[in-house]
């Protein structure tokens, strides 16, 4: 089990205060795990085993516990023999029917420190924001970075290189529990499909009662082929139409939405950047785990100037950076990234191997005169950067702990 220190350095300074520590984030990414990192940390620091109250609301032994009033009943019960404060774990919380007035309950009635985990950003909305507003905080959990898979990866296969190891990340993806397989290739697959086909049936389908799971899975086949290709709802609709079936553009962002609930994909929209305004059309959506990719549709490697992409954006997002695609004139910036006071562009290639390809990378920037650091990354081994702009390896680029 390794520290992720990157989310543990977040959630830490909250460890005992009121408010509610929630994490979310796509099934099997690590939410469980990050319980009980915080838990050890906890026990470090001398609370006591004893005023620990978990509940896994997957486990059916506690589907008795899935509506409010009896999680409430129950809670209070064990923590009247607790000495001192209790310390709640709640585990896909989303099980539990208005498990909200639960937990908002629970807060004020006891003296307690709460975190729970969910596999939807419904989660957040809606009658929660009433129940809770302003008393909790969100850490989003994603699959590993390539810097975690490669401390696991090095416990598994010692002798390999930084290279043979970004090859197995970029088929295998991040998910946690790949290592408990030691990454071997069938069992990968088919517990990677499984997880998939989960997200899909539970947090997609049953959560929001969809009827035409054909169109769904269409809808899912066409977003994994073109991660990182910016396409609008009409597109896919006419698309769909050429396959004989007619659906509206409005449905299909429907389908979107739900599969970005479940965090499954991600919304990436365009912004302009000389007129500085975001672009309502043409969005680009990008998978949560391109291991996923791989197993399901396959072709990463094929794909792999798009699953680079993902990866580089599924870091930006690790790092806590707000990140939208720039448009300048008629060339098209991959990431703007703004988080505070910080910005920085990124653009993502697979290798700078012609000079039309570094004309292309180099040359989107021409338009933009401010200071911000201005990247383009490849799998390059040798530094091309120029006019100021910044040529990494993209590998070098996932492993930096900060970027200057």
């Amino acid at each position: 089990m390794i520290k992720r220190e990157s989310y543990m350095r977040r959630i830490r300074p909250f460890f005992g205060g009121e408010l509610i520590k929630v994490m979310t984030g796509i099934r099997r990414c690590g939410k469980s795990v990050m319980l009980e990192l915080v838990k050890q940390e906890l026990l470090d620091s001398g609370v006591g085993a004893e005023q620990f109250i978990t509940l896994n609301f997957e486990d059916l032994r506690n589907a008795p516990l899935c509506r409010s009033e009896a999680l409430h009943a129950e809670i209070l019960r064990r923590a009247a023999a607790i000495p001192g404060k209790a310390y709640l774990f709640f585990d896909e919380i989303q099980e539990v029917q208005e498990w909200e007035k639960c937990v908002n309950s629970l807060r004020v009635a006891l003296d307690c420190d709460i975190y729970i985990t969910g596999s939807n950003a419904k989660l957040l909305s809606g009658e929660l924001a009433t129940y809770l507003g302003g008393r909790y905080v969100e850490f989003v959990i994603y699959p590993f970075s390539f810097a975690e898979f490669l401390e696991l990866y090095r416990t598994i296969a010692p002798e390999a290189s930084g290279q043979q190891a970004f090859q197995k990340y970029l088929l295998a993806g991040g998910m946690p529990y790949l290592a408990n397989l030691r990454y071997a290739e069938e069992p990968s697959r088919q517990y990677l499909t499984d997880v998939f086909n989960s997200v899909q049936l539970k947090d997609v389908v049953k959560r929001n009662m969809v009827r035409d799971v054909d169109l769904l899975e269409r809808i899912l086949a066409y977003v994994m082929a073109n991660v990182g290709t910016t396409f609008s709802a009409s597109s896919l609709s006419r698309f769909l139409k050429n396959e004989q079936r007619n659906v509206a553009p409005e449905t299909i962002l429907n389908y979107l939405k739900y599969c970005c609930d479940a965090y499954l994909f991600y919304q990436v929209k365009r912004q302009d950047l000389q007129g500085k305004q975001v672009l309502s059309t043409n969005e680009k959506y990008y998978i949560a785990d391109h291991g996923i990719r791989e197993a399901v549709f396959g072709g990463n490697l094929r794909d792999i100037n798009l699953i680079l992409e993902n990866i580089v954006f599924l870091e930006l997002l690790r790092r806590g950076y707000t990140v939208t695609v720039g448009k300048t004139g008629e060339k098209e910036i991959d990431f703007v990234c703004e988080k505070r006071a910080e910005k920085l562009y990124v653009q993502v290639t697979y290798l700078l191997a012609t000079d039309e390809t570094i004309e292309r990378e180099f040359g989107a920037y021409a338009a933009i005169r401010d200071n911000f650091p201005k990247y383009v990354v490849s799998l390059d081994e040798f530094d091309r950067s120029r006019d100021g702009i910044k040529h990494r390896n993209l590998r070098d680029f996932l492993l930096a702990e900060k970027w200057d």
